[in-house]
Order: structure tokens, then sequence, then C-alpha cells
């Protein structure tokens, strides 16, 4: 601190903000899937992920979840269908840059929805949640905590 008082800050660094959605819906013989997206783009091209990505300005992290889902799977979810699950912070988490992501989860059944591939996503399908593809990011171990949380909730 200087000595008129004013305090000398340093500049901030910002890492970017994403939000993910863990879709788990019933389906028609009562066991529950995880919808996933193929990516289209790097990193991780061709790999199955959550759908997600980053929060546009003047959004909240609910409302960057409802227009990612919407944008990459042509689902519609509300708000108030996520419930957080956890923030992803691991600093190795995304190669490209920092990267934090506020997961959430939600449910339904699966009939309720007919997703299709849209925006950064060149496929979408459903999965048994116990036997899901090989995931991208630190998506493995996210979604053995959505199913330790909500797994026989929703």
């Amino acid at each position: 601190m200087e000595e008129s008082g004013k305090y000398d800050a340093p500049k901030p660094w910002k890492p970017s903000l994403t939000a993910d959605v863990i879709l788990i819906a019933v389906n028609e013989h009562g066991q529950r899937d995880v919808l996933l997206i193929r990516r289209k783009n790097p990193p991780f091209q061709g790999s199955w992920a959550f759908p997600g990505g980053f929060l546009d300005q003047g959004e909240t992290t609910r409302q960057c979840a409802v227009r990612e889902m919407k944008e990459e799977t042509g689902v519609t979810i509300a708000e108030d269908q996520l419930h957080l699950l956890l923030v992803a912070d691991d600093p190795r988490r995304d190669p490209r840059a920092r990267v934090i992501s506020i997961v959430y989860v939600a449910g339904g059944r699966k009939s309720d929805y007919t997703p299709r591939p849209g925006d950064d996503a060149f496929d979408v399908g459903w999965f048994p949640l116990d036997r899901p593809p090989a995931l991208a990011f630190d998506h493995p171990r996210i979604l053995e905590k959505a199913k330790e949380q909500f797994g026989d909730v929703l």
C-alpha cells in the first residue's frame, strides 16, 4: 500500500468459465441412460462428452447450461431441472487453457427427449449410465460423482 492510501491492485488473472449438463433419463426398461455429445472440435475431437460450453457475458451458469444443452443436443431443459453437482477446477482438466466448469445434473424420462446433434456436436447419443463410452476431459470422474450423488434420485 502506498502512503496516499491507494491500493495498487494487481491485474486480475481470469480463467474461462463453462457450464456442463449431465442429463440422466429413465429408459423404457426402467434403466438409467446418460445423454452425451460427440465433440466436433478439438480438444478431444471425436470423443464423447457432456453437453456444455463457455459462459456468455450477462448470463448465469444455469442459463448457460440450458443454452448449451439446446444448442448441442436440441433438448430443452428448464433451469429449475438443474441440480448443482460440483465445480470442476483441476488446473489440468482442459489442455487449451484454465477452464473451470460448473456441472449440473438433470433428470427425466428418455421418451420426453428427442436429441439431435447441433452446434459443437457432430453426434449425440444415449448410453447406459453404468457403461458409458470413453469420455473426454475429466468427465469420467465427474460422471462417477453424479452417479454417487444422483444415480438413484433422478
